[in-house]
């Protein structure tokens, strides 16, 4: 399979209907196409497939739009919007009618409804049966509605060298002839994406594969109007860690759902690659070595499962590369009051990333910076801070007081030195420490959290508890 353009001659696009959220799904196929555009030096394009007005929305079109900009995913054009270009998909079906490719059907929807009726108790494809397809004009009864329907080729097959499923042949004799103008002369779906490919000089449809079937109708109409025909590739869907088919209970949500739940766009550009392509073992890699790498012919036919798991194991491998003065600034977005902290939260983050899967984990292990006294405890904290604690507290609150300089080193050697002199261990005293200075059990070691509160304010919660 080596009939690919070189360079900048291959264009990709991702065409969504607008009428919901940007699911995992259509973000892979966004990536894909993006990615081998990119590795290929060519163009990636958008375009909103509105022709379904009823159902169409501005708010949805507004999410695909902010989903595929959180994934880092820009097209080199502004989208285009397929009900603006109504007008040129009626003239190419014109154009087909004038051909001899099509033909004006006057059945009614119940005949047509009747017909497949017909088929189906027959054991037969259920599809129209052709009655208006070589009938003579001067038959066309006078004033009453058409549709346009393609006049399909009815012998032969029609084969599809497909970039990921191989060679499909389709019989010719298993497709009837689809409807490319409504009676109330709107171009439909498989019209319009035929017309708007080949005016957007699109070289590679890359989709999911239940859109093989359309494949082969679409392909017959390229032939009918002599355009050259884009290279398929058609990528297995995605499932579920069950194996069933993706749904919410699945994470089958909205992009901006992961964005809200703490995940980074270069994460879930890593993890969404994976779910069908593959190089060779590697699971974490940056955007720019999936660039470089992509390929069609390292997409497998074989479903991929969603699994949450992996995917926080990546976050949290790619959190853990981050810059951190950029996971400070993120944090901060989330978090407008940690802005106060900045500097202290900057300083904690080599160490509230190491175990954090989320920006949620950091926001949760970096909260004792931010926390307001008196402190809220939870209910472990309370339980750690029993009498006997309490007065090893008091004696903790006397040292740290007179410090003379406050950094991780001097507050551990002054702790060890007190532990050491009454043959206590850091279980014994840290627990204490931990619910007066932090309230629960989040946070990075004691020694750290310490040193990153001021002396004033650590010694002011010990206080408040003894």
């Amino acid at each position: 399979m080596s009939n690919t353009p070189s360079g900048s001659n291959i264009v990709t696009r991702f065409a969504p209907s607008p009428t919901g959220f940007l699911h995992i799904g259509g973000a892979r196929t966004a990536l894909f196409n993006w990615a081998f555009a990119r590795h290929h030096g060519g163009q990636f394009l958008l375009r909103i497939e509105d022709t379904d007005r009823a159902r169409s929305t501005e708010a949805a079109v507004q999410a695909i739009l902010d989903g595929m900009s959180w994934l880092g995913l820009q097209a080199d054009q502004a989208p285009v919007y397929q009900h603006q270009n109504a007008a040129r998909h009626v003239a190419v079906a014109t154009q087909l009618l004038d051909t001899g490719h099509a033909y004006k059907c006057y059945c009614t929807a119940e005949e047509v409804a009747a017909m497949r009726e017909t088929a189906r108790a027959a054991g037969l494809p259920m599809r129209y049966d052709g009655t208006w397809r070589d009938r003579p004009a001067s038959d066309a009864p006078e004033g009453l509605p058409f549709v346009v329907r393609f006049k399909a080729p009815q012998t032969g097959e029609t084969i599809i060298e497909d970039q990921v499923q191989g060679t499909v042949r389709v019989a010719n004799d298993q497709l009837d002839d689809l409807v490319l103008l409504r009676s109330d002369g709107t171009p439909t779906y498989m019209l319009s994406v035929v017309v708007d490919d080949h005016d957007m000089a699109v070289t590679h449809i890359i989709r999911g594969d239940d859109h093989l079937t359309n494949a082969t109708r679409q392909a017959q109409i390229y032939q009918a109007l002599d355009w050259p025909i884009p290279i398929f590739a058609h990528i297995p869907l995605i499932h579920g860690a069950d194996g069933a088919k993706l749904s919410k209970r699945h994470g089958a949500l909205g992009v901006d759902a992961y964005r809200d739940m703490g995940y980074l766009p270069e994460a879930m550009r890593n993890y969404l690659a994976r779910l069908g392509w593959s190089h060779g073992d590697d699971e974490v890699f940056s955007t720019e070595q999936l660039v470089d790498w992509f390929s069609l012919d390292k997409i497998g036919k074989s479903p991929s499962r969603f699994d949450t798991d992996k995917l926080d194991n990546i976050n949290g491998h790619h959190l853990r590369q981050h810059d951190d003065a950029q996971l400070c600034a993120l944090v901060c977005a989330m978090q407008p009051d940690f802005d106060a902290h900045r500097e202290s939260l900057t300083q904690a983050m080599p160490l509230l990333k190491e175990r954090a899967k989320s920006l949620h984990d950091l926001v949760a292990g970096g909260d004792f910076l931010r926390a307001q006294r008196p402190l809220s405890l939870d209910e472990k904290a309370q339980k750690a801070l029993d009498p006997e604690t309490v007065d090893r507290l008091r004696m903790v609150h006397q040292r740290l007081a007179h410090l003379p300089s406050w950094s991780k080193t001097s507050i551990e050697a002054e702790l060890r030195a007190y532990m050491d002199e009454n043959q206590i261990k850091l279980g014994q005293i840290g627990l204490g420490l931990r619910a007066a200075l932090v309230g629960n059990s989040q946070g990075p070691g004691i020694f750290d959290v310490l040193a990153l509160l001021t002396q004033q304010e650590a010694l002011a919660r010990i206080a408040d508890q003894i």
